[in-house]
């Protein structure tokens, strides 16, 4: 048997050897004379993560519990009493909307603690309405009653798991894991039953709600610019066609070569008084939309592009009135961004129906970097588009180039109003 030893001194005055042992017949060990195989394992707990944050759950049940069912039960005895005064419905309002506060805290530590992946509801309209739409609004708020239900039936249920889970700590550890299990899973059932969002039915009437509210508001807002553009342009040229013609009638017997150029000035403005309510007319509706159809109104806002613009509609058949309409002025709009904004060379538009999809697609080679927040209009696009169940997709990177595509529903046109 053969022995070196190689010894380092440091600093601290220890030395360290490293050994090399050639020896047949016997086996390696420790400086000890323990054998590598005599080691114990790593001390450790005896349940996993997941075990003990189910655990956690379970012991957390009955505070939590406690507090949501004070809460709620102080809501209905309150509000409910003071229903016949003033502040009983407000207050009862104002309950659910805490209500559903309270809902939001149990999803997150189920998310945390259960490993529940739940989305949250959709939230209340945050729109400004009248104090009773929004005690209305309030008060037949599903997802805030359902959090009420969820916290008055829980305290027995709470009071359940934490002693069962309690005594389990110290007489049942062994099986605890799976007595945590079967008591997480009926937590989780309650969650999704009662905190999960609302069914499909419930969103889509939220959808059509606040869809609502969009339309209104741009329709609004369309009828004060067509009243701006009749009172500064058009109106404004009429006041002074009629003072022109009045000074003119005054003149015309004793200066009949003055009021004759008073005429002539009157002729003119009557022109600009009509080109101007053309313009006016074809931001409400352009004929040609109504008459021709969308292939040949897109191409007419195009031809009166900054940039050549290459249009392309691939429809067999016209869609609804309503639907050819917002299209036009989402081209249109789009466009004018294009000759403001992109420092384009060159466009295109792509018009063509998938299924029961209008799509629309608008590129063109500028700088690129458009988007929702550039006070280009863009937003107001996505608003109106989503209003009748479209989409509204930018794809604009830094240095270009733009595609723009807006997908909105295909409705068949009706035939009282086909041409």
């Amino acid at each position: 048997m053969t022995e070196r030893f190689t010894l380092t001194g440091p600093p601290d005055g220890t030395y360290a050897g490293t050994a090399d042992r050639t020896s047949a017949g016997t086996s390696a060990g420790t400086s000890d004379g323990t054998a590598e195989s005599d080691r114990l394992p790593p001390a450790r707990l005896a349940y996993d993560p997941q075990t003990w944050k189910e655990i956690a759950h379970l012991l957390i049940n009955l505070p939590v519990a406690i507090v949501g069912f004070v809460f709620v039960t102080t809501l209905l005895s309150t509000g409910a009493g003071l229903a016949v005064t003033v502040v009983g419905l407000p207050l009862l309002a104002g309950g659910l909307r805490g209500a559903r506060q309270l809902g939001k805290a149990e999803r997150a530590r189920a998310r945390a603690l259960l490993g529940l992946r739940i989305d949250e509801p959709s939230p209340l309209p945050v729109r400004r309405t009248s104090f009773f739409g929004w005690l209305w609004s309030s008060l037949k708020d599903p997802v805030g009653w359902r959090t009420v239900l969820y916290d008055f039936i829980r305290l027995p249920w709470a009071v359940v798991t934490f002693t069962v889970t309690l005594t389990s700590l110290f007489v049942l550890w062994p099986v605890l894991p799976f007595i945590a299990r079967g008591l997480t899973n009926v937590d989780r059932a309650l969650v999704r039953g009662l905190l999960s969002p609302s069914d499909e039915l419930e969103r889509r009437i939220a959808e059509l709600e606040s869809d609502r509210g969009v339309v209104v508001d741009t329709a609004a807002a369309d009828l004060r610019r067509i009243e701006r553009d009749l009172h500064d342009g058009a109106q404004a040229r009429l006041v002074n066609l009629a003072m022109g013609l009045g000074l003119a009638k005054e003149k015309l017997l004793e200066d009949p070569d003055a009021a004759a150029a008073m005429v002539d000035e009157a002729h003119g403005e009557v022109k600009l008084a009509l080109q101007e309510l053309r313009d006016l007319a074809r931001g409400i509706h352009p004929a040609v939309l109504t008459d021709r159809g969308l292939d040949a109104a897109l191409s007419a806002v195009a031809s009166r592009c900054t940039v050549p613009v290459k249009v392309t509609a691939a429809l067999e058949t016209r869609p609804a009135a309503a639907i050819e309409g917002i299209a036009y002025f989402t081209v249109s709009e789009l466009l004018q961004n294009v000759s403001k904004h992109s420092g384009a060379r060159s466009a295109s538009i792509d018009v063509w129906r998938r299924d029961e999809r209008l799509l629309i697609q608008v590129w063109d080679d500028g700088h690129g970097g458009a988007g929702l927040d550039g006070g280009t209009g863009l937003a107001g696009l996505t608003d109106r588009l989503g209003a009748v169940d479209g989409l509204f997709v930018i794809e604009s990177p830094v240095g270009g180039p733009t595609v723009i595509t807006a997908e909105l529903p295909w409705r068949e046109r009706g035939n009282e109003v086909a041409r």
